[in-house]
């Protein structure tokens, strides 16, 4: 089978889903073809095409328009049932001509499926598929589904009148994507992310220790609910609390200012240790000697550092929102607390940190 993935960017070497994911249908005998945006990386893992580019010029941008138009000539038939295609939903001519122009490397696509990593990637492409007679599969993922809808309403009615099969990484967003308007007849598999264990780090779990380490791995975002770490951290504090809370991440300047702030503003720079960007192997060398995980965003629809974090052994606290439900085990590999409650977030880390060596044992 020949399939066609897109994303918006090549993944870049710690994305370990999609890279695991090409190998794994390489590995199956079949060939997989990525599309991407314009981008300086060529992934070498598989043939990698990209999007045309725009330029700002546009006595530029009509020689690359004229030079993309040559190269559909052998592919004519397709170009036009995309033609026909967008003109049936009320396309304007000059919008089709653009979005030809877009789409020029997948219009050139022969194969069986079409894939879109991301519900976000297949917008203004959805007719594709349709055109150069492949299938068309979308995966659901978090941001898709939980924000990009807020923000344009309805965004995705032409993606799901054409999707052929869904994958989402758990239930929670399935069920998100059908309030949005996805058929419940539509085929779906869902298949959460997976730890190769045998690549795990080997575990440290300690009895007798000075400072409770906990360890967040989040970039600097809102939906993170970091302004909510620091309020969890500060009750800390104020308790008395001994810990050390390492934040694995990174983010906007702004962002990061913010942060910096708010962690000066709230004096606990003795005690919030801003790790920055680290390798997926640094990660978990860092998380392996953690006493508790914690995540504190605002909404999940599965969390990777949460399910590495239980497979290294290490208890987790999560608020209960989105598809974090299905990443813990309420009781037996973490605690869930009631949405932005930050003093239950902090009773939950004081009453993890009081486990026995043999009930952190138990989790491993």
């Amino acid at each position: 089978m020949k399939i066609a993935l897109v994303l918006s960017a090549p993944p870049g070497y710690s994305e370990t889903f999609f890279n695991s994911q090409i190998m794994g249908l390489q590995e199956n005998g079949h060939e997989i073809v990525l599309f991407t945006g314009p981008s300086a990386y060529k992934y070498k893992i598989c043939k990698h095409v990209q999007h045309p580019n725009i330029h700002k010029l546009a006595a530029v941008q009509a020689f690359f328009m004229f030079y993309r138009g040559m190269t559909l000539l052998p592919y004519f038939k397709s170009v036009n049932t995309y033609y026909n295609l967008e003109k049936n939903e009320g396309t304007p001519f000059k919008r089709i001509i653009e979005k030809i122009y877009l789409n020029a490397a997948l219009l050139q696509f022969r194969g069986d499926w079409i894939h879109y990593g991301f519900a976000t990637t297949a917008l203004q492409r959805e007719l594709v598929a349709k055109a150069v007679g492949a299938k068309m599969a979308v995966s659901l993922r978090g941001y898709d589904i939980n924000v990009y809808p807020l923000k344009f309403p309805k965004c995705y009615d032409l993606l799901w009148r054409q999707v052929d099969k869904v994958h989402s990484i758990s239930k929670y967003l399935l069920t998100k994507a059908h309030s949005l308007g996805l058929g419940v007849h539509t085929f779906y598999q869902i298949i959460p992310p997976a730890v190769t264990m045998a690549k795990l780090p080997e575990q440290k779990l300690h009895q007798e220790i000075s400072s409770i380490r906990i360890v967040t791995i989040a970039r600097y975002g809102w939906i993170k609910g970091l302004e909510l770490l620091t309020e969890v951290a500060q009750i800390l504090k104020t308790s008395n609390f001994n810990f050390e809370w390492t934040l694995i991440g990174t983010g906007s300047s702004s962002e990061k200012e913010r942060l910096l702030f708010d962690i000066n503003e709230k004096k606990l720079q003795e005690h919030i240790i801003l790790a920055g960007e680290r390798s997926h192997k640094e990660t978990l060398d860092i998380l392996k000697d953690a006493s508790v995980y914690v995540q504190t965003s605002l909404n999940e629809g599965f969390c990777n550092a949460v399910l590495e974090a239980q497979a290294l052994g290490i208890p987790c606290v999560a608020f209960k929102v989105g598809g974090l439900p299905e990443n813990i085990e309420e009781g037996k590999t973490g605690q869930l607390v009631a949405p932005y409650d930050v003093n239950a977030m902090a009773k939950s880390i004081r009453d993890i940190s009081a486990y026995t060596l043999v009930e952190r044992e138990e989790l491993a």
